[in-house]
């Protein structure tokens, strides 16, 4: 047989990159103790950075707090929040990757469920949101962005969102004609408005652009991004500065308790939109941006 028929006669999975199932689910479990520990470099040098800066004592004091929390979780092996969160997934799937055993939705809801039970983290997800909110048992199941993209590699990265936070978030169908000054407005206004009702200093994700749902999803990606990095776009990058001036300069401070750092950063994604639509959301996160990941 030919070399070109040999080619043709084989299938997918001859030439997949097989990575097994329960390493994922291994992973998965790792990232979600990692996550809940372990307080990013970046955001431990934004609390630094703001400290220096912070002008009432009651502020500099919940920000020493903080950092003092963040070397007790980690060296003691505890979460960082009582609430470890709603388990909600980035990934990055090579389109040449297959998942021998399950599919990469299994692997992450077991992995998520292992994690929060060997880890002891609190489960915090109900099975019905109205008619039965019986407590699931396990944090499953999780929330799960998957995305194709070429190659043979599988990244995961891991985003716990406690409840307070989330439930501080907005989304807004603007008028085109509101332009710049309405997202600013919107942006602040829903940061002002949530006081200290999500645990401030805050990650500020906004999602500019796209669909209604589009908008609420590049909020969330927004807090991937190491906090306090620029946006590379530099008409992005100086929105996100000013709003940030902003809301530190509104006085809701640390905790809600008054101060001029409510917010350690800013970031924001966007999207192209209907000529129509403009459409923002904000997707407030705690001081605590939790992030663990992995690469196989």
């Amino acid at each position: 047989m030919s070399k070109l028929k040999l080619a043709r006669n084989k299938t997918f999975r001859d030439f997949a990159r097989v990575i097994p199932f329960q390493r994922v689910v291994n992973e998965t479990a790792a990232a979600c103790l990692k996550a809940a520990y372990d307080l990013p470099e970046t955001v431990l040098a934004k609390i630094k950075e703001c400290l220096e800066h912070e002008t009432t004592e009651r502020g500099k004091e919940f920000l020493r707090q903080y950092l003092d929390n963040a070397a007790i979780a980690a060296a003691e092996k505890m979460p960082l929040c009582q609430d470890t969160g709603f388990a909600v997934y980035f990934v990055e799937m090579g389109e040449m990757v297959r998942i021998d055993g399950g599919s990469i939705y299994e692997a992450l809801a077991v992995g998520t469920a292992k994690g929060y039970k060997e880890g002891f983290l609190r489960k915090s997800i109900v099975a019905d949101p109205i008619f039965k909110r019986a407590n699931t048992g396990d944090n499953t199941p999780p929330i799960i962005h998957l995305k194709l993209v070429p190659g043979t590699e599988l990244t995961v990265i891991l985003a716990p969102k406690g409840g307070g936070s989330e439930n501080m978030s907005r989304l807004k169908m603007l008028k085109p004609s509101d332009g710049r000054k309405g997202v600013v407005d919107f942006v602040v206004d829903t940061v002002v408005a949530a006081g200290g009702n999500p645990c401030p200093p805050t990650i500020v994700g906004i999602g500019i652009g796209g669909t209604f749902e589009k908008a609420a999803f590049l909020a969330k990606k927004a807090l991937l991004r190491d906090v306090g990095g620029a946006n590379p776009e530099p008409e992005y990058a100086e929105l996100e500065q000013d709003i940030l001036t902003t809301v530190n300069a509104s006085g809701v401070g640390p905790q809600g308790l008054g101060g001029n750092t409510t917010a350690l950063a800013v970031h924001i994604e966007h999207f192209p939109c209907h000529i129509a639509s403009l459409p923002v959301a904000v997707n407030l996160n705690c001081h605590a941006a939790r992030h663990a990941g992995f690469t196989i």
